[in-house]
């Protein structure tokens, strides 16, 4: 008899992402949910199209756990898509259309996908993958038809919290990519996240410009949709769309990746307009100049995102600190995010003390379930009860955490461990600098050592100069052994603007 009650109070307390969006339309249902610059669709209209789509879907044999892919730039249909998924219980893959034809075939050939949406921008580069696919919609007049044919009426929701809803692929950067599966019970917890560590609240507005198949983009417009907000959708980073957005409407994350940062500021500064109110703005703080950090907090009067959160883990483990406006950081050390725990541990999966090298292990309710298809994987990250993040950190006495850098990219230095982002973050403190990347380069006396790539702003700038600071702030060993000078522009960025360390490393074996 216990038993039985505690099972029907547990499924009472359920709730579904598709759920979330029934209740919002019913709140308010002539609000914008979607807008792209040209449509602009009520939650009456959005939820109207997501059920049209859910129905054709179970009509085309989707069901539940199927998985269903999309290769498509931002556009309102991706988060029709998504949601449709939502309220079958099927998951949607969210193809980076950035990979190599290699890589792409393998993405779509994990997860072996009931169907594909692609959009006519990509068509061709679909038809070149060696793809194992039945059936492919093309966003447009065939992607209509399938509405116009189905029921309008709220589909049975036979989905549960942990059933699967997006997979999103890491970025492979030691290998092929992987698929995180992210369920609903884990985006709830990202959209409250976000109302207690960024502000979120009802009715706010996102700018949705990066790419739907990140989290920056999916986390995000989940999150504002479930709050009865507005999402504006972007075809990328759009500097001067970008402007004309935050200068005729408030925002809630005005999300601006490193790389991106001066152009929308010198946009902004071109149009001498200030901006609606920004909630917080920015992101990886670690990876921008920070004399950015103050300017671009000036320009938008609103404090910077000092976050450091995953694919697999949304927000946290750590992005409740905020940089505040117009300071040029000494410090970027992050504060826990709440509704989490995280440890620093060793190799041998014991806590380290504070000031000690660790890698970070989680826990929370915001984790992914897993990699798809991936046990060993599984097995190794999951060990012990906690996800292993494979990044490093110190925690100082005030219980604050410092980035190291990834465990899996070390520089190994005549026995010691040298972390890159320990080196970057000294050249990056410097107002001259635009951006830097420190990668390893084989040495016949130490095996590897560090060389810096930076991209400065002032021609007087010398690479002695930075020698002399690297020389003040890192122990012998850690200090580049060169530092050379490249165009902003050069330096190879992934989609999240993060500079790729294997592609620069690839400049050494060439020169």
């Amino acid at each position: 008899m216990a038993s039985t009650l505690a099972t029907v109070m547990a499924r009472s307390a359920q709730l579904t992402v598709g759920e979330i969006l029934r209740d919002q339309t019913s709140l308010q249902p002539d609000a914008i949910a979607i807008e792209d610059g040209t449509r602009y669709y009520s939650y009456r209209t959005f939820n109207s199209r997501v059920n049209r789509l859910a129905h054709a879907l179970t009509n085309k044999g989707v069901e539940h756990g199927d998985r269903i892919a999309i290769l498509a730039e931002n556009c309102i249909e991706y988060m029709e898509i998504a949601y449709a998924a939502a309220k079958t219980g099927a998951i949607i893959c969210a193809l980076n259309w950035r990979l190599a034809i290699g890589e792409l075939t393998h993405c779509i050939n994990l997860v072996t996908p009931r169907l594909v949406f692609v959009t006519r921008r990509f068509a061709s580069d679909f038809a070149a993958l060696n793809a194992r696919v039945d059936d492919v919609i093309e966003l447009g007049d065939a992607y209509e038809a399938l509405l116009s044919g189905s029921s309008a009426e709220e589909p049975e929701i036979a989905v549960v919290p942990e059933d699967g809803l997006v997979i999103i692929y890491t970025s492979g950067t030691t290998g092929l990519p992987k698929g995180a599966l992210i369920s609903h019970r884990a985006e709830i917890a990202r959209t409250r996240s976000s109302c207690v560590d960024f502000g979120l609240q009802a009715g706010d507005s996102f700018l949705a410009w990066p790419p739907m198949f990140h989290m920056a983009s999916m986390d995000q417009a989940i999150s504002v949709l479930s709050l009865g907000g507005k999402v504006i959708v972007v075809d990328g980073f759009d500097a001067e769309r970008m402007v004309d957005i935050t200068i005729s409407e408030p925002q809630w994350w005005l999300l601006l990746m490193p790389g991106m940062i001066e152009p929308f500021a010198d946009a902004l500064k071109r149009r001498k307009v200030p901006t609606q109110r920004v909630t917080v703005v920015g992101a990886m703080a670690d990876l921008v100049p920070r004399h950015q950090i103050a300017e671009i907090t000036e320009l938008v009067q609103a404090p910077y995102a000092n976050t450091f959160g995953s694919t697999e883990t949304g927000l946290p483990p750590a992005s409740a600190g905020r940089i505040p406006i117009g300071v040029t950081p000494d410090s970027l050390s992050k504060t826990q995010s709440t509704m989490c725990r995280c440890r620093l541990v060793g190799p041998d999966d014991n806590d380290v003390a504070d000031g000690e090298v660790g890698e970070l292990a989680f826990r929370g309710p915001t984790l992914f379930s897993g990699y798809w298809n991936a046990p060993k994987a599984n097995a190794e990250d999951f060990r012990g009860g906690w996800f292993h993040m494979g990044d490093a950190f110190r925690r100082k006495e005030d219980g604050t955490l410092d980035f190291v850098d990834r465990i899996k990219y070390m520089i190994k230095s005549g026995g010691e461990n040298i972390y890159p982002a320990e080196i970057e973050q000294v050249i990056l403190a410097d107002h001259r600098v635009d951006d830097a990347v420190v990668v390893r380069a084989p040495d016949k006396r130490w095996g590897e050592v560090p060389v810096a790539f930076v991209a400065a702003n002032d021609p007087d700038l010398t690479t002695d100069d930075l020698s002399q600071q690297c020389r003040a702030a890192l122990a012998g060993y850690k200090q580049p052994k060169q530092i050379q000078f490249v165009a902003l522009g050069d330096l190879p960025r992934s989609t999240t603007g993060k500079i790729q360390r294997h592609e620069v490393e690839k400049w050494l074996i060439d020169t």
